[in-house]
């Protein structure tokens, strides 16, 4: 009996005996998409038969996915397996109104990179700061199901006076929920921190340079002048008081890594430091990973390059001198750019520093959509293709910037990179056929290709007028959307990532017919993004447009989040 032709109305899941916290897990995030994506429910005696099963000798990680007694057998090489297997049968399952079959993929399937984690922005009140935990914890496991092994989360200072301040001992719990969801999952737990930052009422005495001119930077951006020098002992001292406070605080979470930052917000411009990246950075870092060791010991570390030869060269060749050809403190060196950007050249052409391995910090967030988001999903995962393939030659992996929800399928373009190398447009194929049904897979996908095409969309200073470099085909979305709309099952109709396409094609066709302009149609779609995104207070960068000019909208802005 082939499953995969049959359409069931209950499924039956068995799990292998003894089975642990992280398997039972695996089962309650399987039976809760299955009863999201098509209303049926796992019971005992359901006429599909799916079995769970660990199975050592796959590879690390890997999963086969086989024929079962009157159903389908899931084996995982451990747990992580299991669940990623758990994620493809998903994937490749078929989903009616109250019906289920679990396709007829067969296979083994090991990943090919090992580190493949990703990274929430947890601040301005974006999506992952105020939408409500479960709803973020339903994301994590949703990421986790195509193929992410870790999460890493921040807790930014410079919002708090201290670690014992109210406001940011609620934040600090808001990220052990989400860190404690990864590692129910048995997912890989990581923190990230700056090298000196600080909080709001560092003392000034022991504050950063952040100067330009005559020792050769340019300013730094997003340089809060809260941070701290570390060549001034007392400094020093102040940074690793308060990181250790955090790291207590984290102790529970059994954290598996520790990256540490130079930049946004961070560095130091004097002539003690310079350059930050080969000096000061490097030399506040590995006393930043000692002392986290003390806490977890035999961790990884993960040096950052973020805005690396922005502000004043040299500094890869710097940290290059600094760590030498070996340092054991260091695992991984990030390499990191801006928007869509070549991949740095100095790793490509020069090695790893440090010997570490090498591992990319995709930004998938802010590129070509101003607001972030503000026009619903901002697929462009053919552009990130030919960055990953211009380097995925030396990475063991990644761990891309998310900012919200909005770039879904740009996150699931890379946890199929580093899984496989998987092609962008068969990714944003499966992806299609997962969440909104096999019978539309082509339109949307073909819309989603025109999406990317007309990528850039940014809002002008009036508020009304959007810039959009490219406009050809941006009307022949909204036709392709509104075909799959009427097909598709109410289960997939009330999936976010569907309102998130539906809304982009919409704004595109009222754009397209209004010579870029905004009218109130296109309001009502803001609004609704800003709901599903739980932006009602974000910073503008961050929250869809408004109605109102610009000034206005400032000003509401900063009044909210006073009253804050």
């Amino acid at each position: 009996m082939i499953w995969g032709l049959m359409m069931a109305t209950s499924v039956q899941l068995i799990l292998p005996a003894g089975n642990s916290p992280v398997v039972r897990r695996i089962a309650e995030v399987f039976a809760r998409v299955v009863k999201e994506r098509c209303g049926v429910d796992v019971i005992e005696a359901g006429e599909c038969r799916v079995e769970l099963a660990l199975a050592p000798g796959i590879g690390t990680e890997g999963f086969r996915i086989e024929d079962g007694a009157d159903g389908v057998r899931v084996c995982g090489n451990d747990e992580a397996g299991l669940l990623f297997g758990v994620g493809k049968l998903l994937r490749t399952a078929r989903y009616g109104e109250g019906s289920f079959a679990p396709g007829d993929w067969r296979g083994v399937s090991v990943p090919q990179r090992a580190f493949r984690a990703i990274y929430f922005a947890t601040h301005f009140h974006n999506f992952y700061h105020d939408a409500p935990i479960e709803e973020v914890n339903h994301y994590i496991e949703d990421l986790a199901l195509w193929g992410y092994n870790g999460l890493s989360v921040w807790f930014d200072m410079h919002h708090f006076t201290g670690i014992d301040d109210p406001e940011a001992q609620g934040f600090l719990e808001r990220l052990h929920s989400f860190l404690y969801t990864a590692k129910s999952l048995g997912l890989r737990t990581g923190i990230m921190v700056l090298a000196n930052e600080a909080y709001s009422n560092s003392p000034e005495e022991l504050r950063a340079d952040w100067s330009i001119g005559d020792n050769g930077y340019l300013e730094p951006l997003s340089h809060y002048h809260l941070e701290v020098c570390p060549s001034i002992p007392e400094g020093r001292g102040y940074i690793l008081r308060n990181l250790e406070a955090e790291f207590q605080r984290f102790a529970d979470v059994d954290l598996d890594f520790l990256d540490i930052w130079p930049y946004d917000q961070g560095g130091c411009t004097c002539a003690a430091c310079k350059p930050w990246g080969g000096n000061g950075f490097v030399k506040m870092a590995e006393e930043v990973a000692a002392l986290f060791r003390r806490y977890f010991p035999g961790r990884e570390i993960i040096l950052s390059t973020w805005l690396f030869e922005r502000y004043i060269k040299g500094e890869w060749a710097a940290l290059h001198q600094a760590l030498g050809e070996h340092s054991p403190w260091v695992n991984y060196v990030m390499a990191t750019q801006m928007t869509i950007e070549p991949f740095p050249e100095y790793p490509l052409t020069h090695g790893v520093p440090g010997g570490a391995q090498l591992l990319d910090f995709p930004e998938i967030s802010m590129c070509g959509h101003g607001p972030w988001g503000g026009f619903g999903c901002n697929p462009f995962t053919r552009e990130l293709e030919r960055i990953w393939d211009s380097s995925k030659h030396i990475l063991a992996g990644g761990l891309p910037y998310s900012e919200g929800i909005y770039e879904d399928l740009n996150k699931i373009a890379y946890a199929q990179f580093y899984w496989s190398d998987q092609r962008a447009a068969d990714t944003v194929r499966e992806y299609a056929a997962f969440y909104f049904g096999e019978e539309v897979a082509d339109d949307v996908s073909q819309a989603i290709a025109i999406m990317e095409r007309t990528h850039i969309h940014e809002l002008q200073e009036d508020n009304i007028t959007v810039h959009v470099p490219e406009t050809a085909g941006m009307e022949a979305e909204w036709p392709l959307i509104q075909a799959a709309d009427a097909r598709m099952t109410s289960y997939a109709l009330k999936n976010w990532r569907w309102r998130l396409i539906y809304l982009r094609a919409l704004l595109d066709a009222e754009l397209a017919a209004n010579h870029l302009r905004v009218n109130e149609r296109c309001f009502e779609a803001f609004d609704e993004l800003t709901a599903l995104y739980h932006a009602n207070i974000a910073v503008p960068g961050l929250r869809p447009p408004q109605r109102g000019t610009t000034a206005e909208w400032q000003a509401l802005w900063e009044e909210a989040n006073a009253v804050k």
